[in-house]
């Protein structure tokens, strides 16, 4: 048997801070391994007196990257980030990355967490890390008040944070307000002198030089990073309860009230729809958002704004199901983002069906009350004597022709 020993197609390497890549020599057979950059010295050539399979399973085995700066810190960079089930999301982690790929050999990586965090915060390439236990009660006035305290005793030349909604985006803002200081939001690229943000809808960018406070756009940095930090954990007290806001929960609101854009399931009508009363009460049954193709929109059983299409609005719903719409191309543009089209017509011949994922070829108004009445069973609501004489006779029908 001809027992050829492979080489690997990706040889392990090191990256220095330059972006050099260093093959570590070892799977190749000369035996040597390359040392960290930041390394004055190379280490020895390995004993050629070691068998060829250690040498292979050293390889293979991935080392820790090298530190970042072992120099005593002068200056520092602050990232703010918020733990997510004691864990840090891609965002958050870029954001991380930001501050530690700018940061000199002089500079310390500052973490400040709100919420949980059992991560290495090392691999984040933080040098010191503090853990804040969020309060249980929207108080963003005792971030804000934590935050500036940690800010005066570190004095941070930087703070990095995710440009999200909420919590990072709004605790970002109300610093740059409270500091009176300059912040880029949406930052697209950066470097050591200059941010990037987009304008003109995004098709441009404009740069600035580097402001003190930076919101950053999810993929500006990449994450991976070729050294790691100190990632020393500093403890820090809870915040204070009490705040001038008052949290009034979250409001479920109603399928109709919700945008075509953000909903997750639709109940959509065609040309094919004439019981608007039955479509409705399927869709409020199933707390559906309610859409609609061009024809019925034009002809006044449905407002402009719950069109669907290339002249409409394009949705993006986890479920999508389409009743009685025959599946014109300026439709079919509307809903190329919708994971999962459940078509209901007459016409297997439509241009939709091919697009469904399921598809039942029946007349609409039957399948809506139908379904309308399943979903009732299901959820134990009594039925109204009409829609239950209609499913009584479908269900005889169905059993006829079975």
């Amino acid at each position: 048997m001809n027992r050829l020993r492979r080489r690997s197609a990706r040889r392990p390497y090191e990256q220095t801070q330059d972006g050099v890549r260093r093959i570590v020599l070892g799977a190749g057979g000369s035996g040597r391994f390359s040392t960290p950059p930041t390394s004055p010295a190379r280490t020895a050539p390995a004993d050629t007196s070691s068998s060829s399979s250690s040498l292979h399973s050293a390889a293979r085995t991935p080392s820790r990257p090298p530190l970042r700066t072992t120099a005593p810190a002068t200056r520092s960079l602050l990232a703010v980030v918020h733990g997510d089930r004691g864990q840090l999301d891609s965002h958050a982690r870029q954001a991380v990355a930001a501050a530690a790929l700018l940061a000199l050999r002089d500079t310390a990586v500052h973490v400040l967490v709100f919420g949980a965090f059992d991560g290495d915060a090392a691999a984040l390439g933080a040098d010191t890390l503090t853990v804040v236990p969020e309060p249980l009660a929207y108080a963003p006035d005792a971030k804000l008040a934590f935050l500036l305290a940690l800010i005066s005793r570190e004095r941070p030349e930087h703070i990095f944070l995710p440009d999200n909604a909420l919590p990072d985006g709004d605790l970002g803002r109300r610093l740059a307000a409270a500091l009176r200081e300059t912040v880029a939001a949406g930052v697209i690229e950066l470097n050591r002198d200059s941010a990037a943000t987009p304008y003109q809808a995004g098709i441009q960018s404009l740069r600035r030089a580097l402001p003190r406070i930076l919101l950053l756009a999810p993929g500006a940095v990449d994450e991976r990073l070729p050294f790691v930090g100190q990632g020393v954990r500093i403890s820090a007290l809870p915040l204070q309860t009490s705040s001038v806001f008052r949290d009034l929960g979250t409001r479920v609101l109603p399928p109709a009230e919700v945008a075509l854009e953000e909903a997750d399931l639709i109940v959509s009508a065609g040309n094919g729809v004439r019981d608007l009363d039955g479509f409705h009460a399927l869709a409020d049954a199933l707390g559906a958002a309610v859409g609609a193709s061009r024809v019925p929109v034009d002809d006044g059983r449905f407002a402009r704004s719950q069109q669907i299409g290339a002249t409409g609005k394009t949705v993006s719903a986890s479920a999508y199901l389409a009743f009685g719409i025959s599946g014109a191309v300026q439709h079919l543009q509307g809903i190329k983002h919708c994971r999962h089209v459940i078509a209901i017509n007459r016409d297997a011949s439509a241009p939709l069906i091919r697009r469904a994922d399921l598809s039942i070829i029946d007349d609409t108004q039957r399948v809506a009350q139908a379904l309308l009445a399943r979903v009732r069973e299901a959820r134990g609501v009594s039925l109204p004597r009409e829609a239950e004489s209609a499913h009584t006779s479908h269900q005889e029908k169905g059993r006829r022709h079975g």
